[in-house]
């Protein structure tokens, strides 16, 4: 790191680049070769609408497939230099059979197969993140091996380096850990996903247990990933146990409602409390539970809002899990009848009303009892089950009173309100005397 603030080294490498540039670029061969690559490279833009226009015909003609149609989008995208290669494949031949400099030609073919066969190979990986990557990755390496600058660059990155005690830590050191790190984290992905690809298919495993399973998995092997990257470049994990206790200290401070709801999410899946699909209520939240992530579960409501509640709030907080053991759940109503109402025949109506209902189940069936003698009604409860209670609690209820609403209409059947008697009292002479009236009541 010290020779980059070095003047001498710094005019030193300055000379060496100027040197190359007069003796292999700026020559009449080198310039001329320069300007037919360029011209090669306009033909091939401008020859690409037509060729990717005649790709995408071929591929519809011959009513191709799914994995045809993406071959023929690829090999789209591979059409400029799939016209670049060609025009400078035959520009080589030409140049080596007259006797001509071509060497630029030559290492242009070179990076252009390289980039070729590296991109048609990256079409392979689905994620465009990864895919972008490893190709730019590769083919720099590759292009740096064409020009024999491979070496050269890899023992500057080298001289880039700082000593932390016996710890060595070069550019060339942090590149090859994070491409290593990179190569390991997709590799451990792909496992994840094969894995839970298996796991789901399972059919004596719980949903609760699979995602336990994928997590603590992906867990393993991401872990597994750093420590073998590390390792790779030569970094001595046991030199750096004292500095990550201390930083561990740090974070366990920063971060302990983080790892709190990593633990309680463990803990939510080990124990089976709640599983993606089951109805809960916390928080005045009521929903189902759509996922069960690492830090917080994913709950969505009836109006479609999706909240994301922390773990560590599903372990401290009661919760009211309507499907835990199984899904059937009863639901109550509160019905006022008039003391003139046939009571028997009103029970008997309330009963009737909810089964008709789709969704109320016959087996418990539902029930209809007297609660009391209230100021102005018998008060009823209607008791039914359903077992569907993710399809909502306060639309079944609101179907129900319509149809109890309609039934006592035809058998009439009267629903009364609150009413007050008031009694005028009067003195001696006849005169009526004023007395407070209850504020909102009903006079009769």
């Amino acid at each position: 790191m010290q020779k980059l603030l070095d003047p001498q080294y710094i005019e030193a490498q300055f000379l060496v680049i100027r040197d190359w540039l007069f003796s292999e670029i700026l020559v009449l061969s080198s310039l001329g070769q320069l300007i037919f690559i360029i011209l090669a490279f306009l033909a091939a833009w401008a020859a690409r609408p037509l060729i990717t226009t005649w790709i995408h015909k071929l591929a519809e003609w011959k009513e191709a497939e799914a994995w045809v149609t993406k071959l023929a989008d690829a090999l789209a995208l591979m059409a400029l230099p799939f016209v670049w290669i060609v025009l400078q494949w035959i520009s080589s031949l030409v140049a080596e059979f007259a006797g001509w400099p071509h060497h630029l030609l030559t290492i242009t073919v070179s990076l252009l197969t390289a980039w070729i066969i590296i991109r048609l190979t990256a079409t392979l990986i689905r994620d465009k993140t990864w895919s972008k990557l490893i190709s730019m990755t590769a083919w720099t390496i590759a292009a740096l091996n064409i020009v024999n600058l491979l070496d050269a660059t890899a023992a500057f990155l080298d001289s880039l380096a700082v000593d932390l005690g016996e710890l060595h830590i070069s550019a060339l050191t942090v590149i090859k850990g994070m491409m290593a790190l990179a190569v390991l984290l997709w590799l451990a992905q792909l496992a994840s996903r094969m894995l839970e690809q298996r796991v789901s298919k399972l059919p004596n495993m719980t949903p609760s247990v699979q995602v336990l399973l994928t997590k603590l998995f992906k867990l393993f092997v991401i872990t597994i990933a750093i420590v073998a990257a590390m390792n790779s470049v030569g970094i001595d994990l046991t030199g750096l146990a004292v500095f990550s206790g201390a930083v561990g200290v740090g974070i366990g401070f920063g971060l302990q409602k983080i790892f709190a709801n990593l633990i309680s999410g463990l803990l939510i899946l080990a124990d089976k409390s709640i599983k993606p699909g089951d109805v809960i209520e916390v928080a005045g939240t009521y929903g189902w539970v759509n996922t069960l992530g690492a830090r917080y579960a994913s709950v969505v409501t009836r109006d479609g809002i999706e909240h994301l509640i922390p773990n560590e709030e599903l372990i401290n907080q009661r919760v009211s899990n309507w499907t835990f053991s199984d899904s059937e759940i009863r639901l109550k109503l509160a019905i006022g009848v008039s003391y003139d109402t046939d009571l028997p025949h009103a029970i008997e109506t309330c009963i009737k009303a909810a089964q008709a209902e789709g969704r109320i189940i016959t087996s418990p069936e539902p029930t209809c009892l007297v609660k009391g003698f209230g100021d102005s009604s018998i008060d009823l409860e209607l008791r039914v089950w359903i077992r569907d209670p993710h399809n909502g609690i306060s639309n079944i209820k609101s179907a129900i009173y319509i149809r109890i609403w309609k039934l006592f209409k035809e058998e009439n059947i009267e629903i009364p309100f609150p009413q007050r008697v008031l009694h005028v009292a009067s003195d001696d002479r006849g005169d009526s005397l004023p007395i407070a009236q209850p504020s909102g009541a009903a006079v009769s």
